[in-house]
């Protein structure tokens, strides 16, 4: 029987075991770890990069919203100031003292004996600044817009020429007054009508009946404007 001699036994015994070598293998599986590990953060780094572009343009968009709500907001500050004067200005016509409406009063008020000689008109306006709202112990005072007080006084000198000239004859002449729709309206009671000055009895010159002069002074209630 023939006898086969293998001169490569020994080369390929020692290939077999280089290939089985665990440095080798241990070798390639840390390559592949490594690979494995460069293509992952490569991966988080494309998705940090996508992630960084939506948030660039996610806060631009938040910036312009935010740009946009400060002018509405600011908008609103000034419509809601515009309006204020508006509606004072409305006010202040809707409320303004009407002279036509007094003459016409005035001409309504007849007592015998009673003759006016000068009217006067006084008007006065005083500026009541705003109040910012502000803190008191911890508790928010709302705040008050400014605004202006009028002040209205009418002064009425007449000649009181009666049977019986004095302070009687006054006394109906103011109370006609009271009684006048206008003043009525004006919330005008004889304590707002005073007597300012009364003359001594005096004789008249033509006819030598006596007469006094007397001065009358209405003050309107205030009016907020």
């Amino acid at each position: 029987m023939p006898i086969r001699i293998n001169l490569l036994a020994e080369a390929q015994a020692a290939e077999e075991l280089r290939r089985r070598d665990p440095a080798k293998r241990a070798g390639y599986i840390a390559a592949l770890l490594v690979l494995f590990v460069l293509v992952w953060s490569g991966s988080i780094q494309m998705r940090l990069i996508t992630e960084n572009v939506k948030l660039n343009r996610l806060q631009a968009s938040l910036n312009a919203r935010t740009n946009d709500y400060a002018q509405i907001i600011a908008n609103q500050a000034k419509l809601g100031e515009v309006n204020g004067k508006l509606e004072k200005l409305n006010r202040l016509t809707t409320n303004r003292f009407l002279q036509a409406n007094l003459l016409n009063a005035m001409q309504r008020t007849t007592v015998e004996g009673i003759t006016l000689s000068h009217f006067r008109l006084e008007q006065a306006f005083t500026v009541v600044p705003g109040v910012p709202p502000h803190k008191v112990d911890d508790r928010v005072v709302p705040g008050q817009q400014g605004s202006s007080l009028e002040k209205v006084v009418l002064l009425l000198e007449a000649k009181d020429s009666s049977a019986n000239p004095g302070s009687e004859t006054i006394t109906q002449f103011k109370e006609c007054l009271t009684r006048q729709a206008y003043f009525q309206k004006e919330h005008l009671t004889t304590n707002d009508i005073l007597l300012k000055n009364l003359s001594m009895p005096q004789a008249d010159a033509e006819t030598g009946k006596p007469f006094v002069m007397f001065t009358l002074e209405c003050r309107y209630p205030d009016r907020n404007h």
